[in-house]
């Protein structure tokens, strides 16, 4: 491991951006149950390539992400979304 110089660890410092604590926008929406017939609602949680965006990025809470992925997966598996790019 590179120790690192104390100008780098200020520079660093100095780049620190303010970050906005991103919400979970099924809670903003009070839904309690996410539905796997919803697609519209389910586009827009994964990539172009069809992979699901992780809870970091998406802002979801823990609850709803875990929700989610089973609703996509069952989206999925009953050929509502694709598995893959078209």
């Amino acid at each position: 491991m590179a120790m690192m110089s104390s100008k780098k660890k200020a520079a660093a410092r100095k780049r620190r951006r303010f970050l906005r604590k991103k919400i979970c926008r099924f809670c903003a929406d009070k839904l309690t149950l996410i539905d796997y017939k919803d697609v519209r609602r389910l586009r827009n949680l994964i990539t172009e390539r069809g992979k699901i965006i992780p809870r970091r990025i998406s802002g979801n809470c823990a609850g709803h992400q875990r929700q989610l992925t089973t609703a996509i997966k069952r989206s999925r598996h009953l050929a509502l979304m694709p598995f893959t790019v078209e």
